[in-house]
């Protein structure tokens, strides 16, 4: 079995449990009610949306120094999937946004500063599809991915920068000790899990395939020049 099937099956077995213990497992909150549950979808798609642009940051500074064309492949298919799941955590947000606040949108710090990063990625990505292939442009799209992470933990901050209508912090530097009951929590981190292991497949399938794309290019532009 190669890596890519192993690490899809490792996601599908963990998103599955998560699933069965979100919907199953873990209890209604009291004063949210079912709609709280968005929050082991929402929250993970956002902190592995950190990890992806902090992918691309890193394999960027990789590009720079090293010049590495795997670098740069890894750095462009983490952004695709960085901007995906930031869509995604955007959209559940709002989902979630409209029964707790009674408003689709606010703009809260943390939600302006969250899309301020999809700008960013986003740009990344018309960099990478709109301008002329080759190193130039590849250069051009690391300094923007290295100075894009920049956000990421402004966004986090933001709730204790500034005044924030999100709910207290469950994870990391700011979280909370006891911020949720134990089910609550171990669901929590299957979330995360699996959401980490869907994030490793599809970078493994996204960089491989982005290595065929050269390829093709690279034949297409030999014989066109024959």
């Amino acid at each position: 079995m190669t890596l890519r099937m192993s690490l899809l099956g490792l996601s599908a077995a963990l998103m599955l449990t998560a699933l069965a213990m979100v919907f199953f497992y873990a209890p209604t909150d009291i004063v949210l009610g079912v709609s709280q549950r968005i929050f082991y979808v929402h929250v993970p798609l956002a902190l592995v949306g950190f990890l992806a642009f902090a992918v691309v940051a890193v394999c960027s500074i990789g590009y720079l120094w090293k010049g590495s064309e795997r670098m740069d492949n890894a750095a462009y298919a983490a952004a695709e999937i960085g901007v995906l799941f930031t869509s995604l955590m955007l959209i559940t947000g709002m989902l979630w946004a409209k029964p707790a606040w009674g408003v689709w949108w606010s703009w809260s710090p943390q939600l302006t500063t969250s899309l301020i990063l999809w700008f960013l990625y986003a740009a990344y990505l018309m960099l990478r599809a709109y301008a002329p292939p080759g190193e130039t442009a590849a250069r051009y799209a690391a300094v923007l991915g290295i100075i894009g992470f920049i956000d990421v933990p402004i966004v986090y901050m933001a709730a204790r920068w500034w005044r924030d209508l999100h709910p207290n912090k469950v994870l990391g530097p700011l979280a909370e000790e006891s911020a949720l009951e134990p089910p609550m929590q171990l669901t929590f981190l299957v979330s995360i899990l699996a959401f980490t292991a869907l994030f490793a497949w599809l970078m493994a399938e996204r960089t491989e395939l982005r290595r065929q794309e050269i390829q093709v290019e690279r034949m297409r532009y030999t014989y066109g020049e024959a």
